[in-house]
C-alpha cells in the first residue's frame, strides 16, 4: 500500500515538473529592455520583437463581414533583426486565411502582458498594447522575402516545421497602414508608419 502511495506520488510529481518545464521553455528572456516610454517608435517596435502570438483580426465572409478575431504565432524576423512587419503562417482550413483572400483589410493587436514585464491588468495604460492595421497579404511562394519570413518564422516557432503539408500552409504579411499605441496615459501616442519601419533595433 505505501509502495502505491509513493509511486502514485512520484507520478504526480514527474507529471509537475513536465508541466513547470513546458512553460518555462514558452516563456523567453527579453533581448532588449523595455524602452523610455517617451521613445514611441522603439517601444512600438519592442512590443512586436518581444512577442510570439497576438490576435489576428479580418473581415468574416461567413458572418456578413462582422469581424473575426483569431489568436495567431508570428515574426517579425530573425532575433535582434527585425523589421517591425508582422508574418504569419496561415493554413487555407483557417477563416482568417479565407477572409483575407476575399477581402485583405486586417488588424492585429498584441500585448505586453505575455511578455512578462507588466504586471498589471492587461487594460491598465501602463501595460502596452499596440494594434497595427492594414493589409493582409499572401506572400509569392519561392520569393526571397517568403523565404526569409518562413525562416524567421521558424526560429521563433520550431514547432511550425512539423505542421502538416496537406493543411496548405502559407506565408501572409501585414502591410502596415495606420497605428494604434497605448504604453502611458493620456490615450494613444501619435506614430507614423514610417517612423515606426525606419526605427532601428
Amino acid at each position: 500500500m505505501e509502495l502505491q502511495v509513493r509511486l502514485r506520488q512520484l507520478i504526480i510529481f514527474f507529471f509537475l515538473f513536465l508541466t513547470v518545464l513546458e512553460h518555462a521553455s514558452c516563456s523567453r528572456i527579453l533581448r532588449i529592455a523595455k524602452p523610455d516610454r517617451h521613445d514611441i517608435a522603439a517601444s512600438a517596435r519592442w512590443l512586436v520583437s518581444q512577442n510570439i502570438w497576438g490576435v489576428l483580426s479580418t473581415l468574416s465572409i461567413e458572418h456578413d463581414g462582422a469581424p473575426f478575431g483569431n489568436v495567431v504565432s508570428y515574426s517579425d524576423g530573425l532575433p535582434g533583426k527585425g523589421k517591425g512587419v508582422p508574418y504569419f503562417y496561415l493554413t487555407m482550413l483557417d477563416p482568417t486565411t479565407r477572409n483575407a483572400l476575399k477581402d485583405s483589410r486586417a488588424s492585429f493587436a498584441i500585448s505586453e502582458s505575455p511578455i512578462g514585464t507588466c504586471k498589471r491588468d492587461p487594460m491598465d495604460p501602463t501595460c502596452s498594447k499596440l494594434t497595427l492595421t492594414g493589409k493582409l497579404l499572401q506572400l509569392d511562394e519561392g520569393s526571397e522575402e517568403e523565404k526569409e519570413a518562413k525562416k524567421a518564422l521558424v526560429t521563433k516557432h520550431p514547432e511550425m516545421m512539423d505542421w502538416p503539408e496537406g493543411h496548405e500552409f502559407s506565408v501572409f504579411k501585414l502591410e502596415i497602414m495606420n497605428i494604434f499605441l497605448i504604453n502611458w496615459y493620456g490615450g494613444a501616442k501619435s506614430i507614423t508608419v514610417d517612423e515606426y519601419l525606419r526605427y532601428k533595433e
